[in-house]
């Protein structure tokens, strides 16, 4: 991830270049998992429930967006701006769908936020099965660390873990306040997050403290 911040000045320079957007296939709203498969472009409007903080990933997603989630799916909502959505708040999100580094983003043009609803649980999930089927969900895995703490700064620290199914990369932001310095390799960890991609790599990103515990 050493090379963050150039890539990000590909994709604005790429942004200010691209096709218009295209009108959604309906007027209303869209489950999450109906608008992840319109193209690249689409306008779409979709409503579920924060489930990341404004802001949490800033150091690494180089924006003050959130993620949202509905029954179906869920998808980052990529703001230049902090909403302060907290994560229990509904949300209404009509923008268009974008990628980022192999990440699909919807680019709002209007967020209508909501009062507090019912939390969304993170579900569980193996660590080989973090992917693109799970991509934007709040996601729980379990495991020990294989590889790292890695520092990646400015952008954060990252390291990967493993329940014997496979490997997955847990990225923690520098937002997030989360000391890493104590973990060790063996370690049993149980790391709650954003399920998140970049370029190749499928992640899961710990929104605070109270995301990564040491087990045992």
């Amino acid at each position: 991830m050493a090379f963050r911040t150039l890539m990000f000045a590909t994709l604005l320079a790429f942004t200010l270049v691209a096709p218009p957007a295209v009108a959604a296939p309906q007027d209303t709203a869209l489950s999450i998992a109906k608008a992840r498969t319109q193209p690249l472009g689409t306008v779409v409007t979709v409503s579920g429930t924060v489930t990341t903080p404004s802001g949490a990933f800033e150091s690494s997603f180089f924006d003050k967006g959130f993620g949202l989630q509905d029954g179906s799916a869920g998808i980052y909502i990529s703001t230049a701006d902090n909403l302060n959505a907290k994560p229990g708040r509904r949300a209404k999100v009509t923008g268009t769908l974008r990628d980022s580094f192999g990440f699909l983003i919807l680019v709002p043009t209007e967020v209508d936020l909501g009062r507090t609803g019912p939390q969304v649980h993170a579900r569980w999930s193996s660590t080989k099965a973090v992917g693109e089927k799970t991509e934007g969900l709040l996601l729980r895995v379990a495991g020990k660390i294989t590889q790292g703490p890695i520092n990646d700064l400015p952008y954060g620290y990252k390291f990967w873990i493993s329940d014997g199914s496979g490997e997955v990369q847990i990225f923690v932001n520098t937002q997030t306040g989360i000391d890493v310095s104590t973990l060790k390799l063996g370690q049993v960890v149980l790391a709650t997050g954003l399920s998140g991609q970049f370029e190749t790599h499928y992640e899961v990103l710990p929104r605070s403290p109270r995301d990564l515990l040491v087990l045992g």
